[in-house]
């Protein structure tokens, strides 16, 4: 029998990237002694911390007005352009910051069909996350489209295969997610685009449960339009805003349905009639939030210092420590891997799954480990690499196992 214990600590040793968990806030400090739900929020720098309160009282009680001008109207774009450079291959002036993920969905998947319209169709998945399939199913609504869905199973995810049986001249867009929602199957981003853009449709990806965890190549790939959120691997806290991708060769054509004055050419001369700016800027509508903005900062810098790659190297070992732990300690009481095992498949996450899983929920977060639930029986452990050592994994697969036991 292996020594679990010993086995954490010799990984926790052997981490190249164990110094970053000194930046966050310690979770012992509330009460947590294992938190495996990096994967739906990640955890608060000590820097952000920091910078919030120098931001209120400095930037906003200091410059009060006058930091429109001096820096925020340009946040949107420029936090764009470096998430864009750290996290996701993708060059200058094709992602933005600001609105929420169901918002920038709609404004991209409108856009798409919009610039397609002899094509009526479009294409998604049974198993993606609900707001994809919500917000299709409101645009096929508005525009009369027809939905072609493809039957996913819950322990894998989307398959090239699946793609081009279906997709063809009268396919206006499709829309998946690079890392499964569920069970964490990473897709193969590249040759479904290749596929679809050899019917002639557009490409559209969500990266929620990849960006910051995952290497991403959007220009290298070709992809078209994207959307994620902040919150999770990427540490921007509850409700932060998420990013939208627009390929640099579509700005000209393609045009989001929502005219707000920041997306206007010259939002300050408020006169009559929409003219859209140019490049990326004219994805964005209202007022950018900048207080909501702050945390990316901290966050992005420290990305930048680890490298994605190293993140991805860690990720890989801890939901492989998590696979081991689960078949060593949990599957005698009947829990299944509802994840990939392939690494080259395997996103962020592990899912476990075991019918009465909700009952174990009030016991495990009474016992300090916080992992997430997914409906009907699914219990998620997303380690996040920065914050997420070994040995919390270890806590936290050892405290499920011991209340399965009782």
């Amino acid at each position: 029998m292996i020594d679990q214990i010993a086995r954490a600590a010799a990984l926790d040793s052997a981490d190249p990237l164990a110094g970053y968990r000194e930046q966050f806030l310690a979770p012992e400090d509330f009460d947590v002694v294992s938190y495996l739900d990096g994967n739906s929020l990640g955890r608060p720098l000590i820097a952000t911390a920091a910078l919030m309160e120098r931001f209120i009282r400095e930037q906003w009680a200091g410059r009060l007005i006058r930091g429109w001008t001096d820096s925020w109207m340009k946040w949107p774009l420029q936090l764009g352009d470096r998430l864009g450079s750290v996290a996701l291959g993708a060059a200058a002036d094709q992602v933005i910051i600001g609105d929420s993920t169901t918002v920038l969905i709609y404004k991209l998947a409108r856009a798409a069909v919009d610039s397609a319209p002899g094509r009526n169709r479009v294409v998604l998945d049974t198993d993606n996350f609900p707001t994809d399939r919500y917000v299709l199913e409101g645009v096929a609504a508005e525009k009369g489209l027809e939905l072609v869905w493809i039957e996913t199973d819950p322990a894998a995810g989307i398959h090239p295969a699946q793609v081009a049986e279906v997709v063809d001249e009268r396919t206006a867009l499709v829309l998946f997610s690079h890392v499964a929602y569920r069970s964490g199957w990473l897709a193969d981003v590249a040759e479904i685009n290749r596929i679809a853009h050899a019917a002639g449709a557009l490409t559209m990806w969500d990266l929620c449960h990849s960006a910051g965890s995952v290497p991403i190549r959007l220009d290298e790939w070709g992809v078209d339009l994207a959307v994620g959120c902040t919150y999770k691997y990427l540490n921007g806290g509850p409700g932060a805003p998420a990013f939208a991708y627009l390929r640099k060769g579509l700005q000209e054509t393609l045009r989001q349905p929502i005219q707000g004055w920041m997306g206007h050419r010259a939002s300050f001369e408020m006169g009559p009639g929409y003219e859209p700016a140019a490049g990326s800027r004219a994805l964005l509508s209202g007022t950018p939030p900048v207080l909501a903005m702050v945390p990316l900062h901290a966050n992005l810098d420290m990305l930048a210092a680890a490298g994605i790659e190293a993140v991805r190297a860690k990720s890989l070992l801890l939901t492989g420590y998590t696979l081991d732990l689960a078949d060593e300690w949990l599957a005698p009481y009947g829990v299944e891997v509802l994840s990939p095992r392939d690494p080259a498949r395997r996103g962020g996450h592990v899912t476990l799954r075991k019918p009465g899983f909700d009952k174990l929920l009030d016991p495990l977060w009474e016992a300090g480990v916080i992992p997430d639930y997914r409906r009907p029986d699914g219990l998620r452990i997303g380690p996040a690499p920065l914050s997420t050592s070994f040995g919390e994994v270890h806590r936290g697969l050892s405290t499920l196992r011991d209340l399965l036991d009782r």
